[in-house]
């Protein structure tokens, strides 16, 4: 991929850029370009908005889309009332002229061209023509005024955790209950189009791997009480220090989580964590993960921990393990299946995650059966489980024994039990479930109830993933790293072939290339290093959480992993586009499954770059179901805030169609973004938008 920059990077970019002479530019533009290159004959017909030129009446101007980002067809002259009218209409008429005079004089320079030059001409006449239309509708702007390009107005400060569909108040008063309340909800108007600030005191994340055992204080909501008075295992491992909230090993509390992890491996049979990898482990859902403790651990092992955990005001342990750059994501088990394919874990862990599992038929431990690869691991660690405190208490002991019995109808094996802590075992073979005692568990789903690709769907009482045609044991699958090398005929399963998979990890790996060839001269011309320092590879120690919104085969992930850039991705596949997320997940990467005309589940400022490509096309191929202004403020919703002088945080990166690109780059002056277009020469069809958001600090009331 050939790219080559087309306009520059504003700060600070006005709603409208003013010319002082606005007709005289457009004179010398056009004879400047016509001594440069001509246009082809067969682009002489090229559609032009002229009409945007007559209309006074016209709502939008090239930069001032509509709510969609796209311009309508306003062709609706208005009659002048005034002088002033009129001398605009007599403006635009001449400027018209001009560019029939420019047009006709380079269609019959053409003809005199010889046939050898004209492929190159072509070329070049095609960006003339593209410039010449910006330049005009730069200077149409002059006609409209500013009210066409008013910017985003920020929410109220009480808003700096704002999350569309979830409110727990609003859900007790519409008369959620039973852990229901902690549900997503789409209320009619829920959306607001509004830019969230951070919090007062905000400071950007510390650079990784430092800011996973070190956080700020001001970044999170959180208090004093919520940090010493947690009942979590993993929330108790952190220290209060001034601004500063601590991860670090420096009590005994912090032991705990390396003995944790190697007893967990011994009860599975192994000799310590760091042989998860071979005994098939790579990807972990932690259930109420705490602060993401456990994750942290085995970051270090390969292993990848997504946290998921529910919605909180205030002590959220989602948005404290993000904060970590840790992955995480807004989750529950109360009424609804979790947006991920069947059969897409290798083990679930669940220490004191709050989660009653005796409760609701064991529909909860039916969605753990469901999610879990055959030959998977279900870690629980709860005071239910020590028998000497089960015992003494009878209520206890009927609630551990319905677990219990309830997991052996699942077709569980109870591989071992110390303390608090049982580890259970699916089974690997299907003829498990037919050998049980008739009445004796849940049934199998039909093929009509097993969704492999269900999106917030209804807890399902019946053992879902067995019509599936990826049901393999974690055993017999390849380990990781090889793991994200499907073989043909894993591909098969996804109707690809391996030339296919290979050429999208080919063209990733440019594309990476070539991203971080833009961002690094940025990066470095704004974080100056002291003599001596290594200019450290992007986005190693500059980004960590990063969002694929379009993430089709996860080959964003395979390259920033190959090019050993210490990050994690959050894969999304859009509900509208292709269902490949169950060969993500086979690879060994995380991904979810999301509507983005919905909001993405997780806190405002959580992660450092987002990548949408093709994400504007998918979403105009579905007649746009919701504006792209609601896309982007929700893109700015999770972004993280940037300081150009501290490290660099909060880049926005689109790759789409060159007419979406530039609908695009309308909203970025709306929504107050630093934006930069880039040319792709090798597709003609399609540019690079790469925006950076500004750290907007809150003043004081």
């Amino acid at each position: 991929m050939v790219i080559k920059m087309s306009r520059p990077l504003h700060r600070g970019v006005p709603a409208i850029r003013v010319t002082s002479s606005s007709n005289g530019l457009l004179d010398s533009q056009v004879k400047e370009q016509i001594e440069k290159e001509e246009l082809d004959r067969n682009q002489s017909s090229h559609r032009f908005p002229f009409w945007s030129l007559f209309s006074d009446n016209s709502p939008l101007t090239k930069y001032d889309a509509t709510d969609n980002g796209f311009a309508s067809d306003p062709f609706i002259v208005g009659t002048p009332r005034s002088r002033h009218r009129l001398t605009i209409l007599l403006l635009k008429s001449s400027l018209v002229v001009i560019v029939i005079l420019a047009l006709t004089g380079s269609f019959w320079w053409t003809l005199s061209i010889s046939t050898s030059s004209r492929g190159h001409i072509f070329h070049s006449s095609r960006r003339l023509q593209e410039q010449l239309v910006s330049d005009l509708w730069d200077i149409g702007e002059l006609s409209f005024g500013t009210s066409r390009m008013k910017e985003i107005e920020f929410c109220p400060g009480e808003l700096e955790n704002y999350i569309p569909r979830f409110n727990v108040s609003e859900n007790l008063d519409s008369g959620f209950s039973d852990g229901n309340e902690y549900d997503r909800v789409c209320r009619q108007g829920s959306r607001q189009n509004c830019l969230v600030l951070p919090p007062m005191n905000y400071k950007i994340p510390l650079r990784w791997p430092t800011g996973r055992d070190i956080i700020w204080v001001a970044n999170v909501k959180i208090t004093g009480q919520e940090v010493f008075t947690s009942g979590s295992l993993t929330k108790r491992m952190m220290m209060l220090e001034e601004e500063q909230i601590s991860f670090r090993s420096a009590s005994l509390m912090f032991d705990g989580v390396e003995d944790y992890s190697h007893q967990i491996a011994e009860m599975i049979g192994l000799r310590n964590e760091s042989n998860f990898i071979q005994a098939g482990i790579r990807t972990i859902l932690d259930i109420g993960c705490g602060y993401g403790s456990f994750g942290a651990h085995l970051f270090s092992e390969q292993i990848l921990t997504i946290c998921i955990a529910n919605y909180e005001s205030s002590g959220s342990q989602v948005q404290l393990t993000l904060e970590r750059g840790l992955p995480a994501m807004i989750g529950s088990f109360s009424s609804k299946q979790l947006p991920h394919p069947s059969l897409s874990f290798d083990l679930l862990h669940c220490a004191r995650c709050g989660i009653d599992w005796d409760k609701n038929d064991g529909s909860f431990l039916i969605e753990v059966d469901r999610v879990l690869r055959p030959g998977g691991y279900f870690v629980w660690t709860s005071p239910l489980i020590n028998v000497q405190s089960s015992l003494r208490n009878k209520e206890k002991q009927k609630r551990w024994n319905f677990v219990r019995d309830f997991a052996e109808n699942l077709c569980w094996e109870l591989m071992s039990q110390q303390d608090e802590t049982v580890v259970w075992k699916k089974t690997s073979k299907k003829t498990c479930y037919n050998s049980r005692i008739s009445g004796s568990g849940p049934s199998i789903c039909s093929k009509v109830q097993d969704v492999e690709f269900p999106y917030y769907r209804p807890l399902q009482n019946c053992i879902g993933g067995m019509h599936s045609r990826r049901w393999v044991p974690i055993e017999e699958r390849a380990t990781w790293p090889s793991r994200s090398n499907l073989n043909p005929s894993e591909l098969a399963l996804y109707g690809l072939h391996l030339d296919e998979l290979n050429e999208d990890t080919a063209n990733y790996r440019i594309i990476v290339r070539n991203y971080w060839s833009l961002l690094s001269p940025l990066i470095f011309s704004d974080y100056p290093k002291r003599p001596g320092d290594e200019d450290p590879s992007p986005p190693y120690n500059m980004l960590r959480n990063v969002l694929d919104m379009n993430a089709r085969y996860g080959g964003l992930n395979a390259a920033l992993l190959e090019a050993r850039k210490s990050v994690w991705v959050m894969n999304v596949v859009p509900t509208t586009g292709p269902k490949y997320l169950p060969l993500i997940l086979d690879r060994g990467y995380f991904g979810v499954l999301h509507d983005w005309c919905e909001a993405f589940p997780t806190y405002p400022r959580t992660y450092d770059m987002v990548h949408a490509e093709g994400l504007l096309s998918l979403e105009s191929s579905q007649h746009w179901r919701c504006t792209m202004l609601d896309i982007f403020t929700e893109i700015d919703r999770m972004l993280r805030p940037e300081g150009w002088i501290i490290m660099l945080q909060g880049w926005i990166i689109i790759r789409d169609a060159a007419l979406l690109i530039d609908s695009a780059r309308v909203l970025t002056r709306r929504l107050k973004w630093e934006a930069r277009v880039i040319e792709i020469e090798s597709n003609n069809d399609e540019r690079l938008l790469i925006c950076q958001k500004p750290f907007f600090k809150r003043q004081p009331s």
